[in-house]
């Protein structure tokens, strides 16, 4: 682990790789799961008022799934989580050529919201712990489900930060970004 201003951070995101890859996964981490993903509390606020750019992408049965449950939803473990469709995929999602994508970020793409989706989302495989004084945790989350996406990153040699650089910006900053490539130099020289 290292420390970066606020944020504990996994050596794994500088040394264990990671790509996506949809064309093999097919999307199964909109899918899969034990609850939906993990929102932000303004990501409610966020979904329900970006509702009608992204409501045309979804499944009838996420429409029905969030319209009954709501745009955030309190998980077993008391989180604050996506709605799902019977307790399995997210309610938010849609599929297309047998992949299952996201309707926030489609919409998205589309220029009809400026919300890319979810942080957590956008972050994964990297997981954000909020400790008891306020400082972040950043973990590397391992999921069977990403296995080709973890053989995808060793082919193509790109660390997990790296294939985030994006979702890391948006949520932490250019300069936190920056830091994790000088970490990842250092721990590169403390190797040799």
């Amino acid at each position: 682990m290292i420390q970066i201003d606020d944020k504990i951070v996994s050596l794994d995101l500088l040394t264990e790789t990671f790509c996506c890859d949809l064309r093999r996964c097919k999307g199964i981490c909109c899918v899969e799961g034990d609850s939906g993903a993990p929102l932000e509390l303004d990501e409610g606020d966020r979904l329900e008022a970006e509702y009608e750019a992204y409501k045309p992408y979804m499944k009838p049965e996420g429409i029905e799934a969030v319209e009954r449950q709501g745009f955030i939803v309190v998980d077993a473990d008391g989180d604050y989580t996506t709605p799902l469709i019977d307790g399995r995929e997210c309610a938010y999602s849609f599929e297309e050529n047998g992949v299952t994508m996201c309707a926030v970020e489609r919409a998205y793409k589309e220029g009809r919201t400026d919300f890319v989706k979810p942080v957590s989302c956008h972050l994964y495989p990297i997981r954000v712990s909020v400790f008891g004084n306020g400082t972040l945790g950043l973990n590397y989350h391992r999921w069977e489900v990403c296995r080709t996406a973890r053989e995808a990153g060793r082919r193509y040699g790109v660390p997990v930060y790296r294939a985030l650089r994006e979702p890391i910006v948006r949520r932490f900053g250019e300069a936190f970004f920056e830091a994790l490539e000088e970490a990842e130099k250092f721990v590169a020289d403390a190797k040799r």
